[in-house]
């Protein structure tokens, strides 16, 4: 086409005209007809060039909005396949039809949800770059461009999403997905339902027959316990019985001291002997005289001491193997304990001992892990638990006695405190302690050459104030002054309780005193302030 329109070609075409004007428009018209066979060379050979003249076709915008069911696919299917042609990859996927797959649809919806178009947007306001008269005026062009571009693809990619959403609103295959879904939701929301009402029924089932077998089981042992307690009335009252009917036949033993026996020794019979021995014992005794009675008596009670001394040599062979096993002389002293449990039965509590346990049972609550043996470790008297367990029921409840209350508070009263305030400085105790050197010296000669080598060092007293005179309590040395006004600007008037707290550093005043002499020291610096 160039070599058929090209000018020299045309010749013949510019001779044929009779005249020079017509000769020359002739020649101008072949040529402005080459250049635009030129220029829309140029245009398609470039990519950028052919993108931007075929984005100016015309082309058809509109995007469907609603259709009936059976009209999806013939609504927009063409209009997909006609926006196809923009799409950068290529071939796009097919709409398909009611019968296709839901992965190739999800396929469909998934390309076109990211949908990469190159259609471009050429604007009467662009700028011609071939008519820039410099580099920065083509950048400046350039930058206006794209500006413009990117505005219009927006549209464009609005435009196509808006179709893609329309179309998988109206998909009668992802409307029959999503009722699956639905129905399945709800039959998994029902079964889970039906599960958790049937494991709240057997829940409550299981919990009725717990309740009943429990119900069932205080039934039967209140019945063992109120036979159990029957059981015990009957053999107390046969005890008694039996008791009584012994001192009965002892009575005239007693009376006449048979074997030098008393009625402590009857008593002791009746405490160690059980029913049978009780019996067989009162039975023997039944139709005899004093004699043979005392005679009886007397067998009974040394079978019984008998018996004891065998049980207390075997406790004492088993504790001595026990040392002796043990590598430490802490388990052999445990076990020792253990064994000879029955002799600190009747131990009696001190009154150290009494108020440790307090300390304990303050110290170690309810909930603590071995609660009684931790007590037992702390009292570190050797203590079982079952002597703690009866001492916390009987020692800590006993009422203390109104006769020795005041001794007890004399032993429990801290003396006077002698000592400095401790709010008193450094070179006050030192002025103090020069002032009283000759008292010092004098009480230091006084004390016995026996304490002064227990000490170990010759340590003078702390030397205390000169106490004011007793017919004057109101008076005050320098240093309870001194100790004052220290209080005073340790505690300000906002802290709590602080003229109890000034007096408790001021030695030897009360509150009163120290508000008194507050008050005279506000009224002196006035007086002494107006004078000046």
């Amino acid at each position: 086409m160039a070599l058929k329109h090209h000018p020299d070609k045309q010749a013949a075409l510019i001779l044929a005209e009779t005249t020079e004007e017509a000769k020359q428009a002739k020649k101008d018209e072949i040529e402005s007809h080459f250049k635009s066979i030129q220029e829309a060379y140029e245009v398609l050979i470039d990519p950028t060039k052919r993108r931007i003249y075929d984005s100016t076709d015309e082309f058809d915008d509109d995007v469907p909005t609603d259709c009936a069911p059976q009209d999806f696919f013939k609504v927009f299917g063409p209009a997909f396949m006609r926006n196809g042609r923009w799409s950068v990859t290529q071939p796009i996927p097919s709409l398909g039809d009611d019968a296709t797959p839901i992965e190739e649809v999800d396929k469909f919806y998934n390309f076109w949800y990211n949908f990469k178009s190159w259609r471009e947007f050429p604007d009467d306001d662009e700028y011609d770059l071939e008519q820039a008269e410099s580099r920065e005026h083509k950048r400046w062009m350039e930058r206006q461009n794209a500006k413009l571009q990117e505005k219009a693809k927006k549209v464009e990619y609005a435009r196509v999403r808006t179709l893609v959403d329309n179309a998988y609103k109206k998909d009668p295959r992802i409307q029959r997905r999503k009722d699956e879904e639905k129905a399945e939701k709800q039959r998994r929301k029902e079964s889970k339902y039906l599960a958790k009402k049937q494991q709240e029924e057997e829940a409550a089932r299981a919990a009725e027959e717990e309740r009943k077998r429990k119900e069932e089981e205080a039934k039967k042992a209140a019945e063992a316990a109120l036979n159990q307690k029957k059981q015990k009335e009957k053999e107390k009252k046969l005890l008694r019985k039996e008791k009584t009917r012994l001192r009965t036949l002892a009575a005239p033993v007693v009376a006449e001291s048979h074997f030098g026996l008393s009625d402590e020794d009857v008593e002791t019979a009746c405490a160690s002997l059980d029913m049978e021995q009780l019996k067989k014992l009162s039975d023997s005794m039944e139709g005899k005289d004093a004699a043979e009675k005392a005679r009886l008596l007397s067998s009974a009670l040394h079978k019984e001491s008998s018996s004891k001394e065998a049980k207390k040599s075997d406790a004492n062979g088993v504790e001595s193997s026990a040392s002796k096993s043990n590598s430490t002389g802490g388990k052999a002293t445990q076990g020792s304990s253990i064994l000879n449990s029955y002799e600190k039965k009747e131990r009696p509590w001190g009154k150290e001992e009494v108020e440790m346990l307090r300390k304990a049972i303050q110290k170690y609550p309810k909930g603590t892990s071995r609660r009684w043996e931790v007590v037992s470790e702390f009292i570190g008297t050797g203590r079982s638990v079952e002597e703690i367990l009866k001492a916390t029921k009987t020692v800590l409840l006993q009422k203390p006695d109104s006769t020795k209350a005041f001794d007890s508070f004399l032993e429990k009263r801290k003396p006077a405190q002698s000592i400095a305030s401790p709010l008193s400085t450094r070179d006050e105790t030192v002025s103090s302690s020069t002032e009283g050197a000759g008292t010092a010296s004098s009480k230091a000669a006084a004390q016995p050459a026996s304490s002064q080598t227990a000490n170990g060092k010759a340590a003078a007293d702390p030397i205390p104030d000169i106490a004011p005179s007793v017919t004057d309590p109101d008076a005050w040395t320098e240093t309870q002054v001194l100790a004052l006004v220290q209080a005073l600007k340790a505690f300000p008037k906002d802290a709590s309780q602080r003229w109890e707290r000034v007096a408790a550093a001021v030695p030897g005043k009360t509150v009163v005193q120290c508000k008194k002499k507050v008050a005279a020291m506000r009224e002196n610096f006035r007086s002494k302030k107006s004078g000046d």
